[in-house]
């Protein structure tokens, strides 16, 4: 495995990590190692910037969908700074997985995402 290879791999590990957080300073501390201070997140649904928002945002997807966790769906792939990779949200109860998607990262210097943007691919109605 390449050292570019780790880098996406440990990236995603920490992304899934900071949305899978259960408690408010459990997520903070898990934005903060996944994400650069002036990192942002983009998707059809929501447009944040910063710790507080992006922590903000997941905590909203909790409540919203609880009993959920994000899980990965398929390997990692990327190049340069730049890393691709499916995700879905399962239910801890049933193994249904409602809603999925593909995001694409930007890391910095330090490996820590300066952007996501989100795709959804799966989105049940009304959600």
């Amino acid at each position: 495995m390449s050292v570019n290879t780790d880098r996406y791999e440990s990236a995603v590990a920490h992304y899934f990590e900071a949305w899978n957080a259960g408690d408010p300073e459990a997520l903070a501390k898990a934005v903060a190692a996944a994400w650069s201070v002036e990192g942002t997140y983009t998707d059809p649904l929501a447009t944040v910037t910063g710790h507080a928002e992006i922590a903000g945002l997941i905590a909203g997807a909790h409540e919203q969908f609880p009993g959920f966790a994000f899980r990965p769906l398929g390997a990692v792939d990327g190049h340069h700074d730049t890393a691709r990779f499916g995700w879905e949200l399962v239910s801890e109860a049933d193994g249904s997985a409602p809603v999925a998607g593909f995001d694409v990262i930007t890391l910095d210097a330090d490996g820590r995402i300066r952007s996501v943007l989100g795709f959804l691919d799966r989105v049940p109605a009304g959600a």
